[in-house]
């Protein structure tokens, strides 16, 4: 029963997933923290941030760790099957049809509306896990931690890869000796 719920889990995550992995991340964390509590808010803030980190798509390393943690080696293989198939099934059928009525109005307004959508999407995954971040570690290292990292990617224009790593290496060599 597990191996089906991982595949449903993150098919029909992906499956609603427009705009590929970062606009399905919300619905990968409804599937994995609300709907099945494989993790925690927590859990799933660190695993965006060591996935982040990693080469590759965000989606099917989510989909390989939730899936191993839940079922193995076989969980980790259903999750990626459920998490690529939806997108290459629904690419390969799209594209047919947006070739044909790519010049479409109806098509142009669908893409479009969308956008607004996946991005207030994005903004309450970011309110839930800085609200995390608050709680773990107080509002003013938290705010801090959060306006550096900002600076860093925006102004000084730093890898955000690099910046998660500076970030690892803070909360484990600083953050543990704070009294927090």
């Amino acid at each position: 029963m597990s191996l089906i719920s991982v595949f449903l889990g993150f098919f029909v995550a992906n499956i609603l997933g427009y705009g590929g992995g970062p606009s399905s991340i919300p619905l990968m964390y409804q599937e994995v923290v609300t709907h099945y509590h494989w993790l925690t808010n927590i859990d799933f803030s660190n695993m965006l941030a060591l996935g982040n980190a990693l080469p590759g798509p965000i989606s099917t390393k989510i989909a390989a760790y939730v899936g191993y943690n839940v079922s193995g080696i076989f969980g980790a293989i259903i999750a990626v099957i459920a998490t690529i198939a939806p997108s290459s099934i629904a690419l390969i059928l799209l594209l047919k049809i947006l070739q044909k009525h790519r010049q479409s109005s109806v098509v142009k307004g669908m893409t479009l509306l969308v956008q607004p959508v996946i991005a207030i999407m994005m903004l309450v995954l970011t309110w839930q896990m800085g609200r995390d971040s608050i709680h773990s570690l107080g509002p003013i290292q938290a705010i801090v931690i959060a306006a550096i990292s900002f600076l860093a990617m925006i102004k000084l224009k730093i890898h955000p890869a690099i910046v998660i790593i500076i970030a690892f290496i803070y909360g484990g060599l600083v953050v543990p000796h704070l009294h927090i």
